[in-house]
């Protein structure tokens, strides 16, 4: 009557709609139970039969897990950072796949890495830049082109009433050599079409010439370039002066080196000083990009026999000097 009892209690229990809480103590209980009883399952109420074989599953699991886990994290083995520094490193310098930049990486001694690793590393780079298109970059294109390409720009001077005149220019990009120059108060279309003219003969036309997005070089400049000169007009992106940078270097080279040190009166004082530093930068400035020679390739001045001495021969008031040995001495 005992057992009736509880079962009566039991069974009215189970009907209730609030489940009882089960401990971890609860669970270990009916688990050493379900071993050494083998009716348990008959005095088995306020769960299932199916759940306490459900738990010993789920402990037995938790138990080799702990255990395969002791020594080693879990997952798959994380590639170094030298190796994932190199895959990001030949994705942004390269139009390569995955089998390319594996082989790479082989060749450098790397045997660690699969293909499928450097493949997943590459898909999260691309990820990560998607708006890196497989195509060369700016200044691969500059650097491949520059014996055929030259640069055109405009620089402003304010003379000593704040009167605004313009200097026009254009460079080679070879050798950073200035080959031709005006100024103007005025500037249009016509204007710098009439400038083209005069500095390209038809024996030294570029294949290319930068420009930036400047109202003066407008559709009629580009057309004629195209149809008169057969020349592929380059148009550099909005706000990136960066893609002329010959020409930007330049104009940074007369500022410091000259408009910086003089006030200009009017067009033609400018157009005297402008020209002759433009003789100085061709003839004698030192430039490091043509690994410390001048545009138009300045002979070395070997010292002479004797005892000679150095003179220098002032440019443009004495900003700047040329040196040379005195043979006379």
């Amino acid at each position: 009557m005992e057992n009736l009892a509880l079962r009566q209690q039991l069974s009215n229990y189970q009907t209730k709609k609030t489940k009882p809480k089960i401990t971890n103590l609860d669970r270990s209980f009916w688990i050493v139970l379900k071993q050494s009883f083998i009716k348990w399952s008959d005095y088995l109420i306020i769960v299932r039969p199916e759940t306490v074989i459900d738990w010993q599953k789920r402990r037995f699991k938790k138990h080799w897990t702990k255990i395969s886990t002791q020594n080693k994290k879990p997952g798959r083995k994380r590639v170094n950072k030298e190796i994932r520094d190199l895959i990001y490193r030949m994705a942004e310098e390269n139009h390569w796949g995955a089998p390319r930049i594996y082989s790479e990486l082989l060749m450098l001694g790397f045997n660690d890495v699969s293909e499928v690793t450097v493949s997943r590393y590459l898909r999260r780079y691309r990820s990560l830049h998607p708006d890196k298109k497989k195509q060369q970059s700016w200044m691969t294109f500059l650097k491949n082109h520059r014996d055929m390409i030259s640069a055109m720009d405009f620089f402003i001077v304010p003379t000593v009433i704040f009167n605004i005149l313009f200097v026009f220019f254009i460079i080679d990009h070879k050798r950073r050599t200035i080959r031709h120059f005006n100024i103007t108060s005025q500037p249009c279309g016509h204007w710098v079409i009439q400038q083209l003219r005069d500095a390209f003969p038809f024996d030294q036309i570029p294949k290319y010439l930068i420009m930036d997005r400047d109202s003066f070089f407008s559709d009629s400049v580009k057309g004629f370039l195209e149809r008169q000169l057969g020349i592929i007009p380059k148009v550099t992106s909005y706000k990136s002066s960066w893609q002329n940078g010959v020409a930007e270097r330049f104009v940074l080279s007369v500022r410091t080196e000259l408009l910086n040190h003089v006030i200009v009166f009017n067009e033609d004082h400018l157009r005297r000083l402008t020209k002759e530093y433009v003789e100085y930068y061709n003839k004698n400035r030192c430039h490091l990009s043509l690994n410390r020679d001048s545009p138009l390739c300045r002979k070395v001045d070997d010292k002479p026999t004797g005892k000679p001495n150095v003179v220098s021969l002032p440019i443009l008031g004495g900003l700047h000097h040329k040196y040379n040995w005195n043979r006379a001495a």
